[in-house]
């Protein structure tokens, strides 16, 4: 039987020069796509070579560590959070909101996952399920809120109506943000029943590129495929509620919606 190898890219010249091109491809489809997010592109992909390259370093540190690996994850939550109230755009004091309902996704996943014995509780283990979980339930919370609150603006019309049949304001309210939830989860839904079909998702690729055998990959990418269904569920939920009662909100449509 042949032994596995790792087969994780060399940071050299080619892989430079192999980013480069990537980048000049997305920005020449959005140039002649007429998508207007080229100057995007390239920001996004210079920061994301600086900030891996940091990360990257800051990691080596911190996985000799419990209490600075636990340090990192606060910060993986704090950025975040705020990434995700932005894209909402709501108002500085509902931030910490937005951060409760990425939390109550994120720290039961984190909790189970560390505290069952699954993933080891040190820097190594921590790190990477950390990230992994906290990032996609920041997704959950940004795609929820944004369609909560472009449902409540749309439809003004129907959240009055419900409001005139005797609906207290965050039950029309969320009687009017309810279905966009479904939108929200739908991507997480999707790779979850085509993962191994349709991706091989990065929890499995990173397992195989660490030397692992290829049933550790895929109980390691199961388990976060699951947990990441439940965790998205319950940041969708927590966020929707907080939407219907208002204390979630667009920057324009606080203080006029729910009321």
């Amino acid at each position: 039987m042949l032994p596995l190898v790792t087969a994780a890219p060399t940071p050299d010249w080619r892989l430079a020069v192999v980013l480069v091109v990537l980048v000049g491809v997305a920005v020449t489809a959005s140039a002649l796509g007429g998508l207007g997010v080229g100057r995007g592109q390239v920001t996004a992909a210079v920061r994301a070579v600086v900030q891996l390259a940091v990360v990257s370093t800051v990691i080596a540190a911190t996985l000799r560590s419990l209490w600075w690996s636990l340090l990192f994850v606060l910060v993986m939550y704090v950025v975040a959070t705020a990434t995700s109230a932005r894209r909402i755009d709501v108002a500085r004091r509902q931030v910490p909101l937005v951060g409760a309902a990425v939390a109550a996704g994120a720290v039961p996943v984190l909790a189970l996952s560390l505290g069952s014995g699954v993933i080891p509780f040190n820097g190594a283990g921590i790190i990477p399920i950390a990230g992994i979980v906290i990032g996609n339930t920041m997704t959950a919370a940004t795609l929820t809120g944004r369609r909560a609150c472009a449902e409540l603006g749309a439809q003004r019309g129907a959240y009055e109506a419900a409001l005139a049949l005797g609906f207290q304001a965050p039950d029309a309210a969320l009687l009017v943000v309810q279905p966009s939830a479904r939108e929200s989860l739908l991507p997480g839904l999707d790779q979850t029943r085509t993962v191994g079909l349709v991706t091989l998702p990065g929890a499995f690729v990173g397992v195989l590129l660490g030397g692992g055998t290829p049933l550790e990959a895929g109980a390691a990418q199961v388990l976060v495929l699951i947990g990441l269904m439940a965790g998205q569920a319950i940041t969708c939920a927590v966020l929707l509620r907080l939407v219907a009662h208002g204390h979630v909100l667009r920057r324009d449509l606080a203080g006029t919606l729910p009321r």
